[in-house]
């Protein structure tokens, strides 16, 4: 057959006409799947329902703001997007994050019954101060019956955590018991006069089911005690530093 023939030039009309129809076909195919792609991945959805094990709000460059999760899916601590002190795995609820990555507070809880019916149960609300630890406290504790329910406020010193958290790991490799104590003693001596922590604020009801304020100095020695105790029986103390009442209201008989 010569370039001439017309069968030729049928088979050369198809062909032109196949390839306009597979180019077609692909801006059609890809125009679909960016379509998909972009309905895939919205700016905003609603569910009706959810579950799930753990749930990492993050800034636009991956820092933590805030986690949400189960027990076997929670963060340990985090220092600047890093990790210290202790794995996770063992705080269920919310942990919060500061610009820098850091963790700053949180809300944890648990309760359970054992197979002789004891109780253990807690949930714990706390805010950090900056690159430290806890500084004010919600707390509830149960211990088989014993409760603890209360607010607390604390000083600490400004005493970088990570920094901390290294000095008790090297604590713990120190195979001397009296050696440990006597390093431990040191890290917790107060700095300037400033003890590394210190309560200096207890409202709430202890575990002899007092109603109470306690206020507390520098040094966390309660300074001021003020109760309702379980018989409901009403007093207002003063102490001193050794913890010796120095005057009572009611007065003592």
């Amino acid at each position: 057959m010569t370039g001439n023939d017309p069968q030729i030039a049928q088979i050369r009309r198809e062909l032109r006409w196949l390839k306009g129809y597979a180019l077609a076909i692909t801006a059609l195919v890809a125009t679909m799947a960016l379509g998909a792609f972009r309905r895939g991945t919205p700016a905003h959805e609603t569910f009706d329902t959810i579950d799930v094990q753990r749930i990492n709000v993050v800034e636009p460059g991956g820092r933590y703001r805030m986690v949400i999760s189960n027990t076997p899916r929670s963060t340990g601590p985090i220092y600047k997007g890093k990790p210290f002190g202790y794995a996770g795995g063992g705080r269920p609820g919310i942990i919060f994050f500061n610009d820098e990555g850091t963790e700053n507070g949180g809300l944890t809880f648990g309760g359970s019954r054992s197979a002789d019916g004891r109780v253990q149960a807690a949930t714990h609300m706390s805010f950090d101060q900056f690159d430290n630890d806890q500084v004010l406290n919600l707390d509830y504790r149960e211990n088989n019956g014993q409760r603890l329910v209360g607010i607390s406020m604390l000083d600490r010193a400004p005493f970088d955590i990570a920094k901390l958290a290294a000095m008790y790991d090297s604590l713990n490799r120190i195979a001397d018991a009296a050696q440990r104590r006597a390093e431990m003693m040191k890290i917790m001596a107060p700095t300037s006069g400033e003890p590394l922590q210190a309560q200096r604020v207890f409202l709430g009801r202890n575990p002899a089911k007092a109603a109470m304020l306690l206020l507390s100095d520098r040094a966390g020695r309660p300074r001021i005690r003020m109760a309702v105790d379980s018989t409901g029986a009403a007093s207002l103390e003063f102490l001193d530093e050794g913890g010796r009442v120095t005057a009572r209201l009611p007065e003592s008989r």
